[in-house]
């Protein structure tokens, strides 16, 4: 299920929260190859991600329930980790890595061009819906920096 079918299955009242077979299978899977539920928790929410768009308070305790997790300790690794999105992103999701080695090769100068010509800041989205911009933490590529990542696709130099 994509974020598209999530909003139309909220709209025709079906709970809206809930994975769709193919995923829910998947999560059976996933927990088949971790030892607790809680070393599954990354795979489980990077799938929830991926199926419902972003993490919502209502995703984060979906998740939480079906892990049989505390909601705290599933909103933490929510919170810790720059992939996991807390409101809807755009469609196309720049990522300017801010470590030193991308900070001394020019990324603030790439942040400044990409917010003067979008129009926006770092943690906002274009009026439109296609170009979310964020600043992330290391994107593992300090040899070739600056980093920049477009969706899941790396840009270096």
């Amino acid at each position: 299920m994509k974020r598209e079918e999530g909003a139309a299955q909220s709209a025709a009242g079906r709970d809206p929260v809930a994975f769709a077979p193919a995923a829910a299978a998947r999560v059976q899977e996933i927990l088949r190859r971790y030892p607790t539920r809680q070393a599954a928790l990354l795979p489980v929410l990077w799938l929830a991600q991926e199926e419902f768009g972003w993490m919502s308070d209502e995703v984060i305790a979906y998740v939480a329930r079906l892990l049989e997790l505390p909601p705290a300790r599933v909103a933490g690794a929510v919170s810790f980790y720059t992939m996991f999105h807390r409101k809807p992103i755009g469609k196309y999701h720049l990522q300017v890595c801010r470590n030193l080695s991308c900070t001394l090769r020019g990324a603030r100068e790439i942040t400044t061009c990409i917010e003067k010509r979008l129009g926006i800041r770092v943690g906002e989205t274009t009026p439109d819906g296609k170009f979310t911009l964020s600043e992330v933490e290391c994107l593992a590529s300090c040899g070739t920096a600056p980093m920049l990542q477009l969706n899941d696709e790396y840009v270096e130099n």
